[in-house]
């Protein structure tokens, strides 16, 4: 994973409701949601629905697959992997673990 597509997919999941829409993803496993299941979770209208998971979609972490007349929207867990893999893959590279832990509290 390069820097570029690691920030765009962070950004997209700073938004509070895309973070909520993609957590509920996650949870949701490989068989995702329908749309309306979604929205139904998370609360919010069709169309901010819509807007938030373009974003997600854009940026990787998510997916939609039409199946008949339903919709179906399912975390990319493969996207997901990649980007925790890149923020952990030097942790604590130039420093002591325990170290890094303490200085965020």
């Amino acid at each position: 994973m390069n820097i570029e597509t690691a920030a765009s997919q962070m950004e997209s999941l700073g938004s509070p409701t895309r973070l909520r829409i993609y957590r509920t993803l996650v949870r949701a496993g490989l068989d995702g949601l329908a749309v309306g299941a979604l929205q139904q979770k998370v609360d919010i209208p069709a169309s901010t629905l819509s807007h938030h998971c373009r974003k997600l979609i854009e940026a990787g972490l998510v997916t939609q697959e039409r199946q008949g007349t339903t919709l179906i929207c399912r975390a990319n867990y493969k996207a997901m992997s990649s980007l925790i893999g890149y923020l952990a893959d030097e942790c604590c590279a130039d420093g002591r673990a325990e170290e890094a832990a303490t200085t965020e509290d």
